[in-house]
């Protein structure tokens, strides 16, 4: 077959934008030998004419959307119509608005659903295309967790998330055996209907939903978290072996060890500190960290890489962990244990007499740990009480640390890192999985002498790898925004304290304004509010500093056997340094954007279910005690009601609108506040209340609550009648009334 023309390479590349690498032009056209060399030349001076544009390996027009493209379903505006967003828009403008006409005899889309569209240019004021549906790309169907209910013919499945507002029918042939009571997950069959239930067929049947063990298995199915290793991942962490000396440095003379929680299954940092001996810094001191080095054990491409960047990181549950990589990696191989031989890549930082870091050098090599120590038993150490495992290593290891620790407090009191006081809430199961206790962990200077090491050596690994010119995913954490800002504000102002207006903003005003709420009673709830005002911090391969750290360069280096973005900086490093060939492959420099977008989206599944789980099991531990009187404080308000933080187990219970007064209240947004029209009386964050656990549910997680007492107010109560739990919808004079008093009471805060 002869070259294609031009015009022909531009009309294929059109019609096939999802396989469009120089590789499936020459297979298209049946492009062999020698013609490859021409034909790389016809796709560059496409290029070059900006007729083509390419993209990573593949070509693209520049000029406009291709005629075929992979769009994604919008949700419907405000006139019903169905709008697309092209997936790989990367034009320097607006982004073109695609309108979606579906046709009688396609399928349903629903908002979210990517299809393949052919594009028609339309230029209309509110679009610039019209969109008709070729074929659905992945069927993105809902997936529900929850409780199958046998019926007559068929069943049905309430959801356990606390969130879902309706179940789920299941036909006879797609229950699985299912039977009556038993926790299942499902998806959606068919489109949704405007009447009557959705449709749901079983995919899996997960056992007894009161198990104790089921609370985070519920989290991993609702969340879609990986928790079982393909057969491939498994052969191949089992292929790997101990790595050898060849091409490393010889660090076993260090005094290296590390501190963990004592339940610790993997240990992949270690640390040791050395006065500094040369005359030109007197009183530094030489930091050590050490970190597995997975990059040796997981290589670009393989079945473990792929996995380990699909999971994104480790998930963390009070039965189990749902690791990152297999056992074999994670608790053995990467795992620094005592007096055992590790591969590492370390960075060697030097440090002034101020904390200041004044010199760094990294190096992969091979350690020896001299000890593996629990938090406590360090602290235990350095408060003068060592055990046996502590006393041979006090002087030479452990006093240097904290000696260490010392410079390195001084060089943040001067930074001014956001200073968070949020104590650690550690749910305590027996052996049969249910809850014994819910307590706070203690925190030590052991944990702030660890935090202060891995800060300085993930600030490090950015700098080095800035230096190196290579590329990185940077750990990004933006300052709040204006409005979240002003919601801060209004909280504090509501507890007494302030918090300037108008000024650029900086950590050590909101340090100041923590200061103030120490030892208060508002402290914690300054400190949640203050936590609730950060934007989420993400992974991002331009960086754009950490505001909560005060930090311009920040990077994630110190846990790859449980996070893929120090992975991928380990790997960066390798290729800097020409340490070997395991560094950064092409494929990762290509995709790194994408890879930065699903680690960020895999680390906040994680945090949500992590979060739905620590709810369940302490909806669980309160369950027995539905119908006492507890005390707490209003840490939210919204329309439908209050929230409030319980005393002692810190758990967040629903009080409804209908459990809070007899009277109408009006929800004022911006003072986040609920005013009642009769009274005026005023609920708002930081007030003090004493309610009636009405119900604790398990399988969802929530807790609702009666209001008893409301500090510094009485609240209108009445018989729990049709009237109180129908307020708000009393006659339109009653809510403005309530607007009212919300308006009088806004005037005399501001007075």
């Amino acid at each position: 077959m002869a070259l294609p023309t031009k015009q022909q390479i531009l009309d294929w590349v059109a019609e096939h934008p999802d396989a469009a690498s120089k590789r499936d032009i020459s297979k298209a056209f049946s492009v062999k030998g020698q013609e490859k060399i021409e034909l790389k030349r016809m796709l560059k001076e496409l290029a070059e004419e900006g007729r083509l544009e390419r993209r990573r390996k593949t070509y693209r027009d520049a000029e406009h959307l291709p005629p075929v493209t992979v769009l994604k379903l919008l949700a419907p505006d405000s006139n019903g119509d169905l709008f697309a967003r092209p997936m790989e828009f990367r034009g320097d403008g607006p982004v073109p608005r695609i309108l979606y006409r579906p046709r009688d005899a396609d399928p349903a889309l629903g908002e979210g659903d990517r299809f393949l569209g052919r594009l028609i240019e339309e230029r209309d004021e509110d679009h610039d295309y019209i969109a008709r549906l070729i074929r659905k790309i992945g069927e993105t169907k809902h997936k529900i967790v929850g409780i199958y209910r046998k019926a007559a013919e068929g069943g049905r499945i309430v959801p356990i998330d606390k969130g879902a507002d309706r179940e789920w029918r299941v036909r006879d042939g797609d229950a699985q055996g299912a039977q009556d009571g038993e926790l299942v997950e499902a998806e959606q069959a068919g489109p949704k209907g405007r009447m009557g239930l959705p449709q749901a067929r079983i995919i899996d049947r997960l056992g007894d939903p009161s198990a104790p063990k089921a609370v985070s298995l519920i989290a991993i199915h609702q969340h879609n978290i990986p928790d079982d290793f393909p057969d491939e991942v498994i052969a191949e962490a089992d292929s790997k072996k101990p790595a050898g000396m060849k091409g490393r440095e010889d660090l076993r003379d260090i005094p290296l060890l590390t501190i963990d929680p004592a339940d610790a299954r993997d240990r992949d940092d270690a640390v040791a500190a050395i006065p500094d001996t040369d005359p030109k810094n007197p009183g530094g001191m030489i930091l050590w960290v050490a970190i597995a080095d997975v990059a040796h054990y997981v290589t670009p491409g393989s079945a473990l890489d792929r996995e380990a960047r699909k999971r994104g990181n480790s998930t963390y549950f009070p039965d189990r962990v749902v690791p990152m990589l297999p056992d074999i990696l994670s608790a053995d191989l990467c795992s620094l244990h005592e007096d055992v031989d590790r591969a590492v890549i370390a960075v060697r930082m030097r440090i002034d007499a101020q904390g200041n870091k004044i010199g760094q050098k990294f190096h992969r090599g091979m350690m020896r740990s001299l000890a593996s120590l629990s938090y406590e038993q360090a602290q235990s150490a350095f408060d003068g009480r060592p055990d046996e495992a502590t006393e041979p290593l006090l002087e030479t290891a452990l006093k240097p640390l904290m000696q260490a620790y010392e410079l390195l407090k001084a060089a943040r009191r001067k930074r001014q890192p956001l200073d968070l006081d949020l104590p650690e809430r550690q749910i305590v199961l027996d052996d049969d999985g249910r809850v014994r206790s819910v307590n706070f962990k203690d925190r030590f200077d052991a944990h702030k002498l660890i935090e202060e090491f891995m800060v300085l050596a993930n600030v490090a690994a950015a700098e080095e790898l800035t230096r190196l010119k290579r590329p990185l995913l940077f750990r990004v954490h933006e300052e709040p925004s204006a409005e979240k800002m002003e919601a801060l504000r209004e909280v504090a102002q509501a507890s007494g304290f302030a918090l300037a207006k108008g000024q650029v903003l900086h950590t050590s005003q909101l340090n100041r304004l923590l200061s103030q709420a120490a030892g208060t009673d508002f402290d914690e709830l300054i400190n949640i509010s203050t936590l609730r005002s950060m934007t989420q911090a993400y992974y991002n391969p331009e960086n754009f500093g950490h505001f909560g750290l005060a930090l311009k360069n920040y990077a994630h280096f110190t846990s790859p056997i449980r996070r893929y973005s120090d992975l991928i900086v380990h790997r960066a490093l390798i290729s800097g340094h020409g340490w070997g060939d395991d560094g950064l492959s092409q494929w990762d420099i290509d995709n790194l954007s994408e890879t930065a977008n699903q680690i960020s989206t895999t680390e906040r599944r994680s945090m949500e279910a992590e979060r739905d789980t620590t709810d369940r099991y302490l909806a669980a531990y309160l369950a027995e005690r539905v119908g006492s009187e507890m005390t707490g404080r209003i840490s939210g308000v919204q329309k439908f009601g209050a929230f409030v933080k319980l005393d002692g187990t810190g758990a967040d219970g629903l009080l409804p609108i209908r459990e809070i007064g007899n009277e109408y209240f009006h929800f004022d947004r911006d003072a986040q506040t609920l005013v009642g029209s009769e009274t005026g009386v005023e609920i708002g964050i930081g007030q003090r209340v004493t309610v009636r656990l009405a119900e604790a549910s398990p399988l969802t997680g929530g807790l609702v609550l009666e209001l008893l007492e409301l500090e510094g107010a009485t609240v209108v109560q009445g018989p729990k009648t049709k009237r109180g739990r129908s307020a708000r919808r009393r006659p339109a004079q009653v809510k403005a009334k309530a607007k009212a008093a919300a308006k009088k009471a806004k005037r005399q805060r501001r007075g």
